[in-house]
């Protein structure tokens, strides 16, 4: 049977911590961008103001900066084994982020079909954010939703990884979850979780739980 497999990235295929943070402490305004996290966290901004708070924040950012956040992020071990094996069972893999594009398509090398994220404008930055092309977490059931229709994939063919509540509305709306070091909220919606070090052991979890393979 074809599956969808939906991964989350931060705190998922980043381990503890976020694509934005990993920026920050390349550009030295780490401070500051914790700041604006916990602004998010206790929902006094949006994703469209946390956007348009990293965008005035950097606007020194260049790709080489992301570049370099990028290969310093602590992901999860056996990134790429866990994408090799997806494709060799005829499944498909993606990643869905509310992060920016511009670190998220990075994640391409470690061999993802598809990875969906916010679009901001090309670096450095010359242009305001589009506030509708920053994602929300109820894109993300949307932007599934499109990609397993366009597959002519089931709904229960489809399992998803996340970490928090930003993955919520996905969890609610799929059947095969799995919370990959999730808070506990998330892990409260998952349907299994995992907490390590090891996507591979996260994703033969997910198998054994909703693939019905190992």
């Amino acid at each position: 049977m074809t599956r969808l497999h939906v991964f989350d990235m931060d705190g998922t295929l980043l381990r503890g911590t976020t694509a934005s943070l990993e920026i920050a402490r390349v550009l030295r305004c780490e401070e500051q961008l914790v700041e604006l996290e916990e602004r998010f966290r206790r929902q006094e901004v949006d994703t469209r103001g946390f956007a348009r708070g990293i965008h005035r924040l950097w606007s020194a950012l260049t790709e080489e900066h992301v570049a370099t956040a990028f290969d310093r992020s602590p992901f999860l071990t056996g990134i790429r084994q866990v994408c090799d094996d997806i494709r060799s069972r005829g499944e498909y893999s993606m990643v869905v982020s509310m992060s920016p594009d511009f670190y998220a398509r990075l994640l391409l090398r470690f061999g993802f079909d598809e990875v969906v994220a916010s679009r901001f404008p090309a670096l450095p930055f010359a242009s305001p954010v589009v506030a509708e092309d920053i994602l929300t977490p109820q894109d993300k059931v949307d932007i599934v939703e499109r990609a397993r229709r366009g597959r002519g994939l089931a709904a229960d063919a489809c399992v998803a990884y996340g970490d928090s509540m930003s993955d919520a509305p996905l969890f609610r709306h799929l059947a095969a979850t799995v919370a990959v070091n999730g808070d506990e909220r998330i892990t409260g919606l998952a349907a299994a979780h995992y907490t390590g070090t090891s996507l591979v052991d996260a994703y033969a979890l997910a198998r054994a739980s909703h693939c019905g393979t190992r």
